[in-house]
């Protein structure tokens, strides 16, 4: 495979009135006589997971796709037509700041490069727009900081891209968890990784990723050992091994092994990968019992048991369920279980800043995410 999209590729029972998603997001969806606001979204950047958000936005009632942002007149135009979306809510990477004189559109979803997050955000705040961004939401803590500031300012809202923040066994696990079913947690592995393909493509050009397999889906233990835990860690150890220096070059990571001790005791050893497959795993151990998730990050359905037994919460679409969501977030107030909003993100770039800095040094790195 040769993306972390293509890796990844591969609600309602017992969540209870603990879960916001369950029952509501699954009534939302099926929902056939919504009469409530709809959020109308503008997508940046038309690439292979921009098309599955706007393939899973075509069955949300909460959220609708009527824009588009990119630097490839073509795609506007293939995309114009799939999605009927009007000449007046196209727009190219020089003039989407002109979206601040378009009512049409309430706000834009930036999937684009790690590393033109920074400043693409920010011009969206500035036109007035709410934003969601992909994960990771910046290329360290600084800038994320930069683009939490900048919307403040604007006055509007950041929501960021994590749609394991909505899925439901993973909820079904933290409700587990928050009522003490497993213990006393003790221990977390997320192992994330798989062969990346074309040399060629941005996620191994530094300049517009930030990094390597770290930031692409190493992300996903980083954030997945803070909510499966349920504390903030408070210090990260990590260690670097490259195997091929023609394919990953200066500060372009192959593969980083990376530990984090928690307040509580818990410790947590993860993986990131770009020279593995088959890696898609969560573990969580306390004193009274077990969570295995495995895939437990990709497009799903996510498979999981616990000491209890399986898992079996239906599936839904993530990013259909995401979108409604975040749709009532901006709309509702609603306040999701798991956070989705840019302070959550910046905690997983402080992080990731950390590891990198292990990694370098050999030394613990002290973590403050209060």
């Amino acid at each position: 495979m040769n993306s972390r999209r293509g890796f990844l590729q591969m609600i309602t029972g017992s969540v209870f009135s603990f879960s916001l998603i369950s029952r509501e997001a699954l009534a939302s969806v099926k929902e056939t006589n919504y009469e409530g606001p709809v959020l109308r979204v503008a997508i940046m950047g038309l690439g292979s997971y921009a098309s599955r958000v706007a393939e899973a936005m075509q069955s949300c009632k909460k959220a609708k796709l009527v824009g588009v942002i990119s630097g490839t007149p073509s795609k506007i135009k293939d995309w114009q037509t799939k999605y009927f979306i009007p000449e007046k809510n196209c727009y190219h990477y020089g003039n989407f700041d002109e979206i601040k004189n378009n009512p049409d559109i309430d706000a834009v979803y930036v999937i684009t490069p790690n590393a033109l997050h920074h400043d693409q955000v920010i011009r969206v705040a500035a036109a007035g727009k709410h934003v969601i961004c992909e994960k990771p939401m910046a290329l360290n803590a600084k800038e994320g900081q930069e683009m939490i500031d900048a919307c403040e300012k604007a006055k509007v809202r950041l929501l960021v891209g994590y749609r394991m923040h909505f899925e439901a066994k993973t909820l079904e696990v933290i409700r587990m968890r928050n009522e003490g079913e497993f213990g006393k947690i003790r221990f977390f592995q997320g192992l994330c990784g798989f062969r990346i393909g074309d040399p060629g493509q941005w996620r191994l050009n530094k300049k517009l990723s930030g990094g390597g397999s770290m930031m692409d889906i190493g992300i996903y233990a980083v954030n997945g050992a803070r909510y499966m835990v349920g504390e903030e860690p408070v210090w990260v150890t990590a260690q670097e091994t490259k195997t091929d220096s023609a394919k990953f070059k200066e500060g372009v990571d192959e593969t980083i092994q990376f530990q984090m001790g928690f307040p509580g005791g818990a410790v947590a050893s993860c993986l990131s990968t770009y020279a593995m497959n088959n890696l898609d795993r969560f573990f969580l151990d306390g004193d009274s019992g077990f969570a295995e998730m495995q895939p437990s990050t990709n497009y799903g359905p996510i498979k999981g048991r616990t000491h209890k037994g399986e898992l079996s919460q239906p599936h839904i679409t993530h990013q259909t369920v995401q979108m409604e969501e975040m749709a009532s977030i901006l709309f509702e107030g609603r306040q999701p279980i798991l956070p989705v909003d840019g302070k959550e993100a910046l905690k997983d770039l402080k992080i990731i800043d950390a590891v990198y800095l292990a990694a370098k040094t050999g030394t613990k790195v002290s973590l403050d995410l209060r």
